[in-house]
């Protein structure tokens, strides 16, 4: 397995992990099973992904073969926003339990900071962005006058009943953090953002490194993950891949070095943890041995971080003409 950081509450998370957004149902459990046998332990889901019902089969059989231990991985959820009303939470995660068939998460993050409308289980699960056929009908999405500071504590709860070993944020800023810190009586252990070259957040990942939050990464490669997604701006982003920097750098440390596995080192080597998936076993293996294939010089750390340019890939405030969600202005 790879690397593990010490979380604030004694915890131990891998620094590599296995990102389960946009696995297919169909191959899902297959891709957890597979990914366990090579040595990955960290699996980062989110019930707005569809497929936690897979990602717990795969878990499951290796279990039951005796390849893995339960607590031996570190299984991730995130609340979807539709969930956050104090009275909806508990039971969001014991659909999340049931559906992966555990007892526990071992963290369990608030997805975004914006409160929508619930939906109920039998109605549409998961909810997605619209909160029933009309609003889908007319583009908006419904929100709900629900304080995080509200869902954190019912989340608290959770910990303290033994559901979550752990709490994160996802897609915090700066300020709503700050606030965040100063009332909850259980802190946050990591904060998960889209983090690559073209959107480094170096002072907010200085911030909350400074606070004792675990930075995760995710879509490491940029606009790779959002082409397929339909984002215009990711179709006319020049690919981090094809970045003559990030070549160059990779080219220096020899030909089977490639520029995702630069991009990954780039983080890791700045202890922010990453979520890389992929369905090539060979890319999985080196994604999760990145800090033993590779160690960028500190000229080439600070090459890459000048490519930022502060391009945001998933931003709420684009989701729908309608509803404009600024949490990052």
């Amino acid at each position: 397995m790879s690397r593990v950081v010490t979380l604030n509450n004694g915890m131990k998370m891998p620094l590599v992990g296995l990102g389960c957004w946009k696995i297919p149902n169909e191959v899902c459990a297959s891709q957890v099973y597979e990914a366990i046998k090579i040595g990955y332990r960290l699996f980062d889901g989110a019930q707005d992904y569809g497929n936690e019902k897979e990602v717990g089969q795969g878990i499951r059989k290796a279990i039951d073969e005796g390849i893995v231990k339960r607590e031996e991985l570190f299984v991730v959820s995130k609340l979807w926003n539709s969930f956050h009303d104090p009275k909806n939470v508990k039971a969001a995660l014991q659909r999340t339990l049931d559906d992966m068939k555990l007892d526990y998460l071992d963290l369990f993050y608030i997805h975004f900071p914006i409160a929508l409308k619930f939906v109920p289980f039998k109605e549409k699960y998961p909810p997605g962005l619209y909160t029933g056929s009309q609003d889908e009908k007319q583009g908006t999405m419904s929100e709900e006058n629900v304080p995080i500071i509200d869902t954190y504590r019912a989340l608290e709860q959770l910990v303290d009943e033994g559901l979550i070993k752990s709490i994160g944020i996802s897609n915090f800023s700066g300020s709503i953090i700050m606030d965040l810190l100063r009332g909850c009586r259980i802190k946050p252990v990591a904060l998960q953002i889209e983090h690559h070259p073209y959107l480094t957040q170096e002072r907010l990942v200085h911030y909350v490194k400074l606070q004792g939050l675990q930075v995760v990464a995710y879509s490491s490669f940029g606009p790779q993950s959002f082409i397929e997604m339909g984002s215009d701006l990711a179709k006319t982003t020049p690919p981090l891949f094809e970045n003559p920097k990030i070549i160059e750098i990779a080219k220096n440390h020899g030909k089977e070095i490639s520029p995702s596995q630069v991009l990954l080192r780039w983080a890791t080597q700045n202890n922010v943890a990453v979520i890389p998936k992929s369905s090539k076993k060979e890319r999985l293996h080196d994604n999760l041995h990145i800090d033993d294939k590779l160690t960028l010089t500190d000229q080439e750390l600070k090459e890459i971080s000048a490519l930022n340019k502060n391009i945001r890939f998933n931003d709420p405030y684009t989701w729908n003409d309608k509803n404009p969600f600024p949490i990052f202005d």
